[in-house]
């Protein structure tokens, strides 16, 4: 029986989904940015309708993405960042490895044991337990990690955020301050974890460290990335949007 396809009842072609679902998640790039870029390359589509494919696709696109990676590092680096839904305070909490590849996000209003409970059990679901945890001087971490039988007996150490020694965790939350200032900051809670979600493991697909690669091994590597995102999206190599 032949797979029905991944675009199945679109009425668009598959590359111009792809594209704007690419663009939307990889750059700081609004909807209406997007419904223009394509516009000019004559694909007439409201953003509306690219609001709906980011919705539909995004999390699909970056599962696989996450699926494909390389196996996360030993080291997890933790750290929270305020943010503001329709003047209410959330923190957002983000693990990433010794590597810089973010693992998980989540969303919540409190900082304290429960909370990074929470957030370990969430990010115990999709990686194996590490080597080492590295966090700031927030005690909600270590009282929470007592119980959690698969981090009880992981090495845990803890540095002040001024010393920059967190420096993995909190650079990694550059990228969503910036997204935050070009969207003119989130609103819904459900609808941002959803976004961030999706984001981190899109954007950074992408992201390659560009300084420590020269020119022409950098175009080698991203175009390696190109390639495993079509695989993704199910979309052939080098396609053209224009109609």
């Amino acid at each position: 029986m032949r797979k029905k396809s991944l675009y199945h009842g679109h009425r668009f072609p598959p590359v111009v989904i792809s594209h704007a679902v690419r663009w939307y998640f990889r750059f700081n790039l609004s909807l209406r940015d997007i419904e223009e870029l394509l516009f000019e390359r004559g694909v007439i589509v409201s953003y509306e309708t690219i609001r709906r494919w980011c919705d539909k696709f995004g999390a699909g696109f970056a599962h696989r993405v996450k699926a494909a990676r390389r196996k996360p590092g030993t080291t997890w680096h933790l750290d929270e960042m305020f943010v503001m839904l329709r003047g209410e305070p959330y923190l957002l909490w983000r693990a990433v490895d010794e590597h810089g590849a973010e693992l998980d996000i989540l969303l919540q209003r409190c900082r304290d044991k429960a909370a990074a409970k929470r957030f370990f059990l969430f990010v115990l679901r999709s990686c194996p337990a590490p080597r080492k945890i590295v966090t700031d001087q927030l005690r909600s971490y270590p009282a929470a990690k007592a119980d959690i039988p698969e981090l009880a007996n992981v090495k845990h150490v803890f540095v002040k955020a001024a010393a920059r020694v967190n420096n993995r965790a909190e650079n990694s939350h550059q990228p969503t301050r910036e997204r935050e200032r070009r969207m003119r900051g989130f609103r819904d809670r459900v609808r941002t974890q959803a976004f961030l979600s999706n984001f981190g493991p899109i954007r950074q697909h992408f992201a390659l460290k560009r300084h420590l690669l020269s020119a022409s091994l950098y175009r080698k590597h991203l175009a390696v990335r190109f390639a495993t995102w079509h695989e993704f999206t199910e979309v052939a190599q080098n396609p053209s949007i224009a109609s």
